[in-house]
């Protein structure tokens, strides 16, 4: 019964030293909290995402900073920001870039959360040459 009371207050005296330190990072963290915004986009090629195998992906975070592998991350996050992360509100904007008529459907998906909120994304283009005249950065990727 001795070593028992030995091993508890050994037990509980390491788990003070670890809290310490975790409870002092705690007090010293910015008084500014920020709510995840981290998104995986695929494109492929096909009329539904379950249709489609994805032939890139690229990951876009956007909160603390932009970063993440998308190709243009800062004006990626600075669009959806403008929008408000509404996904549909980015279709509106046009390039002026002519683009055949072929129809070839290109899917982009959009997984994950943004400002703390889970969302997701499909959107089929007729071509790739439709996608990336779309005028956003969000999808050139």
């Amino acid at each position: 019964m001795r070593n028992f009371a030995r091993r508890a207050a050994t037990l509980a005296l390491a788990a003070t030293a670890l809290a310490a330190p975790l409870s002092g990072t705690a007090q010293a963290a910015p008084a500014t909290l920020y709510a995840p915004s981290a998104l995986v986009l695929t494109v492929g090629h096909g009329e539904t995402a379950a249709q489609a195998t994805p032939e890139r992906a690229v990951t876009l975070n956007c909160a603390p900073k932009p970063s993440g592998t998308h190709p243009d991350a800062a004006s990626a996050c600075a669009e959806l920001r403008r929008v408000d992360g509404d996904f549909a509100a980015l279709e509106e904007n046009e390039s002026g870039i002519l683009c055949t008529r072929e129809y070839d459907p290109v899917v982009v998906t959009v997984d994950g959360v943004w400002q703390g909120e889970r969302v997701s994304y499909e959107r089929v283009f007729a071509n790739e040459c439709v996608k990336n005249s779309s005028g956003t950065s969000v999808f050139a990727f």
